[in-house]
C-alpha cells in the first residue's frame, strides 16, 4: 500500500474523535463541529468506510431536509479491550470505536494474589485476541492503585507490592495502556458523562478511601510521573493516623467504611465499602452520628478542591452518592462553609456520576480510543489491512 503522507489522516482523525465523544452522531454534526463542507464530510467518511473504521446508517427522520447518516464504527474496525480490576473482582468490555461496551463479563477473584489475579487477566487478553486477531489494537487496565509506566507502584487496597502490569498482555504483542480507575472515571464523566462539556472538572469517586483527578477539556492532569489525583491522600484527617500508603492523616481514612467503623467503635471492617452500606441501611442514632461525620469531611475535602481547582462542576461517584443522600443538609453546610467567599455565590455544582460502575472502564476505553485514533495510529491500521 502507499505510504500514508504526513497529515492525511488528521481530518479522519478529528472525525473518530467526534464519534468517541459523542456516539450516535450524524455525518452532518460531525460537518458542523468540524466546519467541514457537505462534500468534505462525505468524501471524509468513505475514506473511512473503505479503510475499515467507519460506516454509515440512515439517521432518524426529522421532517423535511436533505437526509443524513450516522456514524457507527466498521464491524471489521479495530477494537479495544477494556479492563477493570476491583479488590474483589474484575470485569471486561470488548470496546467500539464509538466507545460502545460489548461482551461484558464479571468475574469474582478466587484468590487476591497479584500473581494469580493477573494470569486471569492475561487468560482473558488471550482470549481476545485469539477472538479478534489483529482488530484488537490496545489492552486499558483500570486499577485502584498509583500507576506510573505500566507499573502499578502503590495500591494499598489491594495489599499488593509494587508490581509491572505489562504481564497482563505478555506473549500477545498487543499494547497495554494502564492507569488509576478513579482517575479513568473522571475521564468518562468529562467525555459522556455529568461533566461533559466542562472546560474543568473535578472528579472523586468514595469506595475504599477517595481517589478522584483533575480534568481540563476531558484530559486528566496527572502529574510529573502520572500519579496525579490522588487526593485521598492529602492531609485533611487526623495526623495520629497512619494510613496504608505511609503518610499520616490521609483524608482517606476520614470517608469511607473504616471511618464509619471507627465512629461506631467498631474493628476495621474486611470489606469497608460492603460495611458502609450496611451503617447505611440502618436508623439508630450511632449509626446516623457515624454517617454525619463521614459526610462533613467529605463536603470540607471537596471545597478544599474547589479552592484549589476552580472546577466549572464536581462530579462523584461510588459511596459518595449515597452518602451525601444520607445527610444532605450537613453535606452542604460543610461545602458551603470550606469554600473561599468569592466561591460562595455561586459555587460549582457537585453533581451524581452518570456512569457509576461503568466509568473506569469507560474512561479506560476513551483513553485508549485516543492512542488507536491518532493520525499515526490510522496510517498504522491502514497500512496493516
Amino acid at each position: 500500500m502507499t505510504p500514508v503522507r504526513r497529515g492525511q489522516w488528521q481530518t479522519a482523525a478529528d472525525v473518530l474523535t467526534q464519534v468517541a465523544r459523542r456516539p450516535g452522531i450524524t455525518r452532518a454534526a460531525v460537518a458542523r463541529t468540524l466546519r467541514l463542507s457537505t462534500g468534505s464530510a462525505t468524501e471524509v467518511t468513505a475514506r473511512l468506510r473503505d479503510v475499515h473504521l467507519l460506516t454509515e446508517a440512515p439517521a432518524p427522520s426529522q421532517g423535511r431536509g436533505r437526509p443524513t447518516t450516522v456514524l457507527r464504527p466498521h464491524p471489521q474496525g479495530p477494537v479495544v479491550l477494556a479492563l477493570d480490576l476491583r479488590q474483589s473482582s474484575w470485569r471486561s468490555a470488548a470496546v467500539a470505536l464509538d466507545g460502545s461496551l460489548q461482551d461484558l463479563q464479571y468475574r469474582r477473584h478466587r484468590s487476591r494474589r497479584a500473581q494469580v489475579v493477573l494470569k486471569n487477566l492475561r487468560s482473558e487478553v488471550e482470549q481476545a485476541h485469539q477472538r479478534y486477531g489483529a482488530r484488537l489494537q490496545m489492552v486499558s487496565l483500570a486499577v485502584p492503585g498509583s500507576v506510573r509506566d505500566n507499573h502499578l507502584m502503590q495500591a494499598p487496597t489491594l495489599e499488593w507490592p509494587e508490581i509491572d502490569l505489562a504481564q497482563v498482555t505478555e506473549s500477545t504483542g498487543v499494547p497495554l495502556l494502564a492507569g488509576n480507575d478513579a482517575t479513568l472515571s473522571g475521564v468518562a464523566e468529562a467525555r459522556t458523562g455529568s461533566a461533559a462539556g466542562a472546560r474543568t472538572a473535578v472528579h472523586l469517586i468514595v469506595e475504599v478511601g477517595i481517589g478522584g483527578t483533575l480534568l481540563i477539556d476531558g484530559v486528566p492532569a496527572q502529574g510529573a510521573s502520572g500519579a496525579g489525583g490522588e487526593y485521598g491522600h492529602m492531609p485533611l484527617g487526623d495526623r495520629s493516623r497512619r494510613c496504608p500508603c505511609g503518610a499520616r492523616g490521609c483524608w482517606d481514612l476520614e470517608i469511607d467504611g473504616r471511618a464509619l467503623a471507627r465512629h461506631l467503635k467498631q474493628p476495621t471492617p474486611d470489606d469497608p465499602v460492603g460495611y458502609a452500606e450496611e451503617v447505611l441501611r440502618r436508623s439508630d442514632r450511632a449509626a446516623r452520628a457515624a454517617v454525619t461525620r463521614v459526610v462533613a469531611a467529605l463536603g470540607y475535602g471537596i471545597a478544599g478542591l474547589v479552592n484549589a481547582h476552580d472546577p466549572d462542576v464536581v462530579t462523584i461517584g461510588g459511596l459518595a452518592i449515597p452518602l451525601r443522600a444520607a445527610a444532605e443538609d450537613t453535606f452542604a453546610e460543610a461545602y458551603r462553609d470550606g469554600l473561599m467567599a468569592f466561591h460562595r455565590a455561586a459555587p460549582p455544582p457537585v453533581l451524581p456520576a452518570a456512569h457509576q460502575a461503568d466509568g473506569p472502564l469507560r474512561g479506560a476505553a476513551a483513553m485508549a480510543l485516543d492512542r488507536i485514533t491518532s493520525e499515526a495510529a490510522i496510517a498504522a491500521w491502514v497500512a496493516q489491512l
